[in-house]
């Protein structure tokens, strides 16, 4: 490979974790060494920039990581990026610290701020999607989803234990904010009756149906999976009016939280992660800026930012179709 004109790269975590984000990174600093380009760290994402607050990073200095959850560079929201003073402090301190280009490893809203950190001052940018919640366009899989996916699926394996046992109703609350892909995979594969997410526009009318015909089936005990952004109102509203509409059933409400953001990343988000790292200071010595790195049909590829941020990947309509008629 040609000699890279990046020669310095500053890499972050920012928005929400995921578990991966320590994987990507190791991947980042490593290959940047591979290459022989400087690599520093910043912490706790745009706020680290803001207050200059970096450090030198080699290959030891991520070692040992890539089996942890959550991100040794801390990650956060920051609100002083927000404003064009924050950026500009940011970008004085890129200049102070002659950065040639960023890593920033995280969603929607990370890239956002990439995308226009970039405009304003013409820094190059490459994002790593690492996000439980697997809505970002332009990759198969964000970094996190998988592990969160298998969290949930565990926790409601455990949950339909009880409700069996008992003859009980259980709605399970999952994470992902306004996208059901967790709820729809973890529902699909612990067996739920239903499963309700944004994308579906669902009715309270389609839910009173389903558990009709359940009973009219002979199912005693069921777990209806709910993404936190489902429309139809909160899983408390959501239990209150079943319960009105079916006072014998003995119902009972499970928020998963934030126990899918954390633990040991699984081996598919390791081997994503990896790639994705490798692949984002590869892209950045080729000449890539403001693009996404991703993995679509097993490959790397590279989406505009500005893309990524517009579009969000779209729920399969067959495992709807497959969930609803393996539930009863």
């Amino acid at each position: 490979m040609k000699e890279s004109a990046v020669k310095k790269i500053a890499v972050f975590t920012s928005g929400g974790d995921a578990p991966g984000m320590n994987a990507a990174l190791r991947a980042v600093v490593r290959t940047a060494n591979h290459y022989k380009i400087e690599c520093y760290g910043v912490r706790e994402g745009y706020n680290g920039l803001i207050n200059n607050d970096l450090m030198k990073m080699g290959p030891r200095s991520v070692k040992n990581i890539i089996t942890q959850g959550g991100t040794i560079l801390k990650s956060a929201r920051s609100k002083d990026f927000l404003t064009k003073e924050g950026r500009q402090k940011a970008y004085e301190n890129c200049i102070k610290n002659e950065i040639d280009a960023l890593v920033c490893i995280g969603g929607d809203g990370t890239f956002t701020g990439a995308k226009i950190f970039s405009d304003e001052h013409n820094i190059r940018v490459i994002g790593i999607p690492g996000t439980i919640d697997n809505d970002i366009f332009g990759t198969d899989n964000t970094i996190g989803y998988d592990t969160a996916l298998n969290t949930a699926m565990d926790a409601i394996d455990k949950i339909r234990d009880t409700a069996t046992s008992h003859n009980r109703v259980f709605f399970v609350e999952v994470m992902g904010r306004d996208a059901g892909f967790i709820a729809l995979n973890s529902g699909l594969a612990t067996g739920a009756l239903d499963i309700l997410i944004p994308e579906k526009k669902d009715s309270i009318e389609d839910l009173f149906n389903t558990f009709k015909r359940a009973e009219r089936a002979g199912k005693a005990s069921s777990v209806v999976v709910v993404a936190e952004g489902e429309e139809l109102g909160g899983i408390y509203d959501i239990a209150k009016v079943t319960k009105e509409k079916f006072p014998d059933f003995d119902i009972r409400v499970a928020i998963l939280g934030h126990i899918q953001r954390g633990g040991s990343p699984s081996c598919a988000d390791r081997v994503l992660a990896s790639r994705l790292g490798y692949g984002a200071v590869v892209g950045l010595m080729n000449g890539e800026n403001k693009v996404m790195v991703g993995m679509r049909s097993n490959k790397v590829v590279y989406t505009a930012i500005e893309e990524a941020i517009r579009k969000h990947n779209e729920i399969d309509k067959d495992l709807l179709a497959i969930s609803e008629i393996l539930a009863i």
